[in-house]
């Protein structure tokens, strides 16, 4: 991956089909989350398309589906798939994988074969989607094994649009994805690099707090447009979290286009800005080791 080519890198992209077709939500989950992003009846791309988007705009991206079968009972997209079709695309793909800790066992086993045989360089987890608290200790032998993998751990934080105006939620629970829950895990597993993803609303503060105090615990920002970032988060990103704050965009429901236009009217000091959009991460995934792909 040549670094210097990149303006930015994307922490937070979404494969949200699989080659056949196949969505890793019901049609009732992802319908809701359309209607909450304001992004009804937009086209779920490909992998493929997805690199061609990204290397259009001189951009590198993480990307990953959720699997969270154990609780909506929806079969997962392959990871060995995202992995593949991201490896067809070095210079500007990334791939994570999603391992539900409910897959006790076979998950760990899955996830050590996974980052050692696919080339998958980190793990996507939604505990309000996969029905568990993070501290719980069901998931622990999966953390156990990321932080030997040496490759971080992304958890969804704060509200979620996912089941947003379903009855019940759609059975999602939104207390799960509180960021204090993450403390126990990055006191009980203190190498383990963790992302906590989105402004955590309503959680905002938890969020800071256990990134400032946790050396390897970072901050995404996607999933929000810039200009609705709340002001603590910016004073944060500006000042005591100007190495832990990542760029992420959460597409395809919202575009870097449209996150990097409302950023370029934020707040943001000069000497931080690119922190953000590519250096930060470039660090945290190990890419500054890398050569030109």
């Amino acid at each position: 991956m040549d670094l210097d080519s990149l303006v930015a890198i994307d922490v937070h992209t979404h494969a949200e089909v699989s080659k056949d077709g196949h969505t890793s939500l019901s049609p009732q989950l992802l319908a809701a989350s359309e209607a909450y992003f304001k992004a009804q009846g937009h086209r779920q791309p490909t992998i493929d398309e997805m690199a061609a988007y990204y290397r259009e705009r001189r951009m590198a991206a993480v990307v990953f589906t959720v699997d969270a079968e154990h609780l909506t009972g929806q079969a997962r997209i392959p990871n060995e798939e995202v992995a593949e079709s991201c490896a067809a695309h070095p210079g500007v793909l990334i791939p994570f994988a999603s391992v539900d800790p409910h897959r006790g066992a076979a998950g760990v086993r899955e996830a050590r074969r996974l980052v050692r045989e696919h080339g998958v360089r980190g793990f996507k987890f939604h505990p309000s989607l996969q029905g568990f608290s993070p501290d719980d200790r069901i998931a622990y032998p999966l953390y156990e094994a990321i932080e030997e993998l040496g490759v971080p751990a992304l958890f969804h934080t704060g509200q979620t649009g996912i089941g947003a105006g379903v009855p019940g939620g759609g059975g999602i629970r939104l207390r799960y994805s509180n960021p204090m829950l993450i403390d126990d895990v990055a006191v009980d597993f203190p190498e383990l690099r963790i992302i906590l993803a989105h402004p955590s609303f309503p959680w905002q503060d938890e969020a800071l707090a256990v990134a400032t105090h946790k050396p390897y615990v970072y901050i995404d920002l996607s999933g929000w447009s810039p200009k609705y970032f709340p002001p603590q988060l910016v004073r944060y990103a500006n000042t005591l979290l100007r190495d832990k704050v990542l760029f992420g965009s959460d597409y395809p429901v919202l575009t870097p286009d449209r996150w990097l236009a409302d950023f370029d009217k934020l707040d943001i000091k000069p000497e931080v800005r690119p922190r953000i959009l590519k250096d930060n991460a470039a660090r945290l995934l190990n890419l500054t080791k890398e050569t030109s792909a």
